[in-house]
């Protein structure tokens, strides 16, 4: 079962929407649609800081409708990346794992185009951030 909420932001509301999709079990997902900008990253780091408050740990962001991200929307991802991932746990990882790359995972991304892809590869959001092909795949990447 899920909750949907929808919010719109921008001057055309049609053109900028997010869902946020509540599941049963401890997983949120934002499905995004339009541009990744700053008329969007505020409501969209709020929106999420409200789930997390809620008890949820778990967060997909399904990029299948997003056209563009800019500098703004890297550092919403960048902001929300900072809030699922525990510090503490980070550095335990880091100090096991020398010289490897720390990857969440509770925080993904889904259905991200080859243009959005390459944005997040110059920016150096692969090393850190794990991205699926689908929403499915992100979905089921979660440990049960």
């Amino acid at each position: 079962m899920y909750n949907r909420l929808t919010f719109l932001t921008g001057e055309n509301l049609m053109s900028q929407a997010f869902t946020i999709t509540k599941t049963d079990g401890p997983i949120t997902v934002l499905h995004l649609d339009g541009h990744l900008d700053s008329q969007a990253e505020g409501m969209l780091v709020e929106s999420v800081r409200q789930t997390q408050a809620a008890g949820i740990h778990l967060l997909v962001l399904d990029f299948s409708n997003v056209e563009m991200i800019t500098s703004a929307g890297l550092r919403a991802l960048h902001r929300i990346y900072k809030m699922f991932t525990p510090h503490d746990e980070m550095e335990a990882w880091q100090k096991a794992h020398e010289g490897e790359v720390y990857k969440s995972p509770y925080f993904k991304l889904a259905g991200v185009s080859p243009e959005v892809h390459y944005v997040l590869s110059i920016a150096g959001f692969l090393q850190n951030i794990p991205i699926y092909p689908t929403f499915q795949e992100a979905m089921e990447s979660f440990p049960t």
